[in-house]
């Protein structure tokens, strides 16, 4: 890249770069996304977590799916009467589930439970503690 007219393409490349960046961070900012860093989620409610992880197989109105696995319904779910089945799940993941308790804190956890079981049709009340989720991890 000693030409000249190399030089001004490499510019032209990295400032195209450095813009694209800038686009994506104030495009990220302005509409409130939040990217997590690393391998921990920065989420901290039970709604933005649902958005975030969770909503991707489970659907919006947690009415589950079927294709490349099968997602089960969340929505007027039985299953989630006992907090303790879907605290398990979380942490511990089964089936298509992945395990998220290596990426989610008690808090988060029990957040996120605590939305999809009043939440979706769902009216179970009692809520989740981080002590209920301490005790299945």
């Amino acid at each position: 890249m000693n030409s000249p007219s190399a030089r001004r393409l490499g510019n032209i490349v990295s400032a195209s770069f450095i813009l694209a960046l800038g686009a994506t961070a104030a495009l990220a900012d302005s509409t409130g996304v939040v990217f997590s860093d690393g391998n921990k989620f920065l989420e901290q409610t039970g709604e933005a977590i649902y958005a975030s992880v969770c909503q991707a197989c489970h659907m919006e109105q947690g009415q589950g799916a079927v294709g490349a696995g099968k997602y089960p319904a969340l929505a007027k779910n039985e299953k989630l009467e006992a907090a303790g089945y879907p605290v398990y799940l979380v942490i511990h993941g089964q089936k298509a589930m992945p395990p998220l308790g290596g990426m989610l804190d008690d808090e988060q956890i029990a957040a996120v439970v605590d939305y999809i079981r009043t939440h979706f049709g769902n009216n179970y009340t009692d809520p989740v503690t981080t002590d209920d989720v301490k005790s299945s991890r």
